[in-house]
């Protein structure tokens, strides 16, 4: 075993530490849109096709105003049907998504060397704070901070949470590592100075992920030494 190089590893939620779309937030949006009787069904290919668009509120709103007779406050309809949507992933699909394979192992592992460990993600924290409390009971208090949606904007081209983690840390963007699935996440990381690892899956399969240190399709079976040995050094 090696001296790890990192202080800390920062984690994205959705699609890194588990599986959430194509099971979860996909079906949620469209028991919503069957809910209020809107004519609109998003196919896992057309949803895939939204990621570039942040946030299921303005996905909404843009579906909306695309119907042929859209209603006539699609940004009011859109915040409804977000609201109904979170209740209803909340209550029914939640339960449908999985931990990825790996997580848990790295989470432990990093935990028993001392590395800290925080979330930093563009998810609502009452749907954050639930996929803990489902996937990863016992380890969900080894996160802090927690950084989601109410927390300000993860994006590039400043990535503020990234930077305001560091901060809450006393930490140089060198000292720790990122862990995400997406090419959105990866280029807010890299904004910030961090070195990340991308773990895609099938919702971000195909993505632009230059710049990344290391670029996987599991962490299943991988260790902080493997990562050490993956990830340039600084």
């Amino acid at each position: 075993m090696t001296t790890v190089r990192w202080d800390g590893l920062i984690w994205d939620v959705d699609g890194t530490i588990a599986l959430t779309e194509r099971e979860g937030h996909l079906p949620a949006c469209n028991a919503a849109f069957a809910a209020m009787d809107l004519p609109i069904r998003w196919s896992w290919e057309e949803f895939q096709g939204l990621l570039g668009v942040p946030g299921n509120e303005l996905r909404m709103k843009r579906a909306l105003e695309a119907l042929d007779h859209p209603p006539d406050h699609p940004e009011e309809v859109a915040g409804q049907l977000a609201r109904l949507k979170k209740k209803l992933y909340l209550e029914r699909f939640l339960s449908c998504t999985s931990l990825r394979p790996g997580i848990r192992d790295l989470i432990r592992e990093a935990r028993e060397r001392g590395l800290r460990q925080a979330i930093v993600t563009t998810s609502d924290e009452e749907q954050i704070h639930a996929l803990l409390s489902l996937h990863l009971p016992e380890e969900k208090g080894w996160f802090s901070p927690v950084f989601g949606k109410r927390a300000g904007r993860k994006t590039a081209p400043d990535s503020p949470l990234y930077r305001r983690c560091l901060a809450e840390w006393g930490c140089a963007g060198n000292r720790v590592l990122a862990i995400e699935d997406s090419e959105v996440g990866l280029r807010a990381a890299c904004e910030a100075g961090i070195p990340t690892v991308v773990t895609y899956n099938d919702y971000t399969s195909g993505h632009d992920f230059r710049g990344a240190s290391w670029v996987t399709s599991s962490l299943a079976r991988v260790s902080l030494d493997r990562l050490a040995q993956e990830v340039p050094e600084a």
